[in-house]
């Protein structure tokens, strides 16, 4: 019996056991990405230094002030990116839709780089910025692709690459010409979690425990965007408010994840594509179990950014790119195949 031939009861019962086993998995891929690197840790260590019986300077400067806000930061991220993800997967109907492909990233990636650049001294503004600039390019991108009222994925797509390359082209221009930050704005635009303090994890944690459970209270909202506009009207759904309000929480959500990690790639496609093939299309369930998996994808791609190759580190943005070009291309391939049938 698949899961579409489960009783609703049975089906209900199904998807919280995998979410279940996904929060398992999550807690058990944190412990290996804060044991494993260029000095090795056990559990027992860990856990000792958790409850104050393990004492050592190498070891609570490893742990505590290295691995965990690193880790901690990446669980967010992962998170952030993933459900924005879902959001505009939802509200656009277009699988293609995530944060680095519609140029959302690209959009709080400009931002962000104008305060570091341009008003350095105004590090603190950077997640305001980034928010602003993810917002700006949803809606500008939402706009271009929708002159013949409708959104298709080809529209999307095309829309999504021409805002992309054009902000990432304002984006490098004013790298060259701050040429002293080139090296520091470089590295953050591959996206990356290496350095990343516990001030990374005051900074973003805020605003995606408000966006997560913004998320989770809208996410029946979004299964009715499934219906089509015209159905979800007809049944009561302020759907132009929805959607800007939903947009809203993406973009706060990528934005957020873009100002202390960088341009970080394809999360935001993978995890609610791989969700989406174990519980289906019910955003009351997609929404958390993507949070889930985009977490587990973007700490276990840094652990492996970090030491299958040592002693060069590289970014955590590399790794999943090279993950998620081929998922992307399969997802185009895919659809493709639906349209010839």
């Amino acid at each position: 019996m698949n899961m579409l031939e489960k009783s609703p009861t049975h089906l209900r019962s199904y998807r919280l056991t995998v979410i279940l086993i996904a929060a398992i998995i999550l807690v058990f891929v944190i412990l290996l990405s804060i044991m494993v690197g260029t000095v090795q840790f056990t559990v027992h260590e860990i856990f000792g230094l958790l409850k104050g019986e393990l004492r050592g300077e190498l070891v609570n400067q490893i742990i505590v002030n290295v691995r965990m806000p690193r880790v901690f930061t990446g669980v967010f991220v992962g998170m952030n990116l993933a459900v924005a993800g879902v959001l505009l997967q939802g509200i656009l109907r277009n699988p293609m839709a995530s944060p680095n492909i519609i140029g959302v990233n690209a959009g709080a990636g400009l931002a962000a780089v104008i305060i570091m650049t341009v008003v350095p001294g105004k590090i603190g503004a950077i997640p305001i910025a980034s928010f602003t600039g993810a917002l700006a390019a949803a809606f500008l991108i939402y706009l271009l692709s929708n002159t013949s009222g409708k959104s298709s994925t080809v529209h999307i797509v095309l829309a999504g690459i021409a805002v992309s390359n054009l902000m990432n082209a304002v984006t490098s221009g004013l790298m060259m010409i701050n040429s002293d930050l080139l090296e520091i704005t470089y590295s953050w635009l591959l996206g990356s979690l290496s350095g990343r303090s516990w001030t990374a994890v005051n900074t973003i944690w805020p605003y995606s425990v408000i966006a997560l459970m913004a998320a989770l209270f809208i996410s029946p909202k979004v299964n009715l965007f499934g219906l089509g506009d015209e159905m979800a009207s007809s049944i009561g759904l302020p759907v132009r408010f929805y959607r800007i309000l939903i947009m809203l929480v993406a973009a706060v959500l990528a934005g957020s994840a873009v100002s202390v990690a960088g341009t970080i790639g394809f999360v935001g496609l993978i995890a609610p594509h791989s969700a989406r093939l174990l519980i289906g299309n019910d955003h009351r369930y997609l929404v958390p179990l993507s949070a889930i998996f985009g977490a587990i994808l973007l700490i276990a791609s840094d652990t492996v950014a970090r030491t299958v190759f040592q002693p060069v580190e590289l970014s955590v943005g590399i790794i999943t790119s090279i993950l998620g070009a081929p998922f992307f291309l399969l997802l185009l391939y895919k659809k493709g195949k639906e349209r010839q049938i």
